[in-house]
This record gives C-alpha cells, structure tokens and sequence, in this order.
C-alpha cells in the first residue's frame, strides 16, 4: 500500500452511519409492511403473510409494552392513541387470519407511523 492509498483510508468514512431507536423502529415498520403488503398484491402466500402478521404482532406488542411503561416520556394522550393501535391491529389482525378483513388497514397504519417517525427524526 502506497502513502497515497494509506492516507486515503486514514480520512475515509469507515463507520457505520449512526442509528436511533427511531430509525430502527421505521425500518421495522418498513420491513414488515413490505411484507404485509407482498400479499395484497398477490406476490407471496398465505403461510407468508401469515409470518408477517406474526411479526407485525409483535413489533406492535413491544410498542404496547414501552408506551404502558411510567417512565415512557411521550405525552399521555399519544401513548394512549399507540396503545388503542395495537388493540385495533391485534383485532384486525384476527379478522385478516379468518378470512373476514383485509391487509389495508394494517398496511395504513403502519405507513401513517412510519410517517409519524419519518417527521420526528428525519429518517
């Protein structure tokens, strides 16, 4: 390796961009409702979307679970607005399982949050 290459490598950027906890939770969100809606367009099958139903469940439990924590800093009435969120996807999500209800309202909701967490941080 050559001075020119060494200092080259000494001033490039060789860490990985910084993340927070918002962008974590938008690329959750990304990932999951990518999936949701694969089966909406007919791209992928049932045992698939049934995965990614499971994954949104999961991803909305945790949500629950922080924003019913006391020491959750955000405001009352929006902890309480998440929370009914995952009430309703819990529910829907049921009905979508048993042939009752689409995809599109889970896929709205979290599109609307990851708009939520988009304006917040910048993502």
């Amino acid at each position: 390796m050559n001075a020119f290459s060494m200092a080259k490598t000494a001033y490039s950027n060789t860490a990985a961009p910084i993340r927070t906890p918002r962008s974590n939770e938008y690329d959750a969100f990304a990932r999951i409702t990518h999936r949701i809606k694969s089966f909406s367009t007919g791209k992928t099958n049932f045992n698939n979307l049934v995965n990614a139903l499971h994954e949104n469940i999961k991803l909305w439990t945790i949500l629950a679970a922080d924003v019913s924590d006391s020491d959750n800093k955000l405001p009352d009435a929006l902890r309480g607005r998440i929370f009914y969120l995952y009430e309703f996807t819990k529910q829907h999500t049921s009905k979508v399982l048993k042939g009752e209800a689409t995809v599109d309202v889970l896929i709205e909701i979290n599109t609307t949050i990851m708009g939520g967490l988009r304006h917040r941080e910048g993502v």
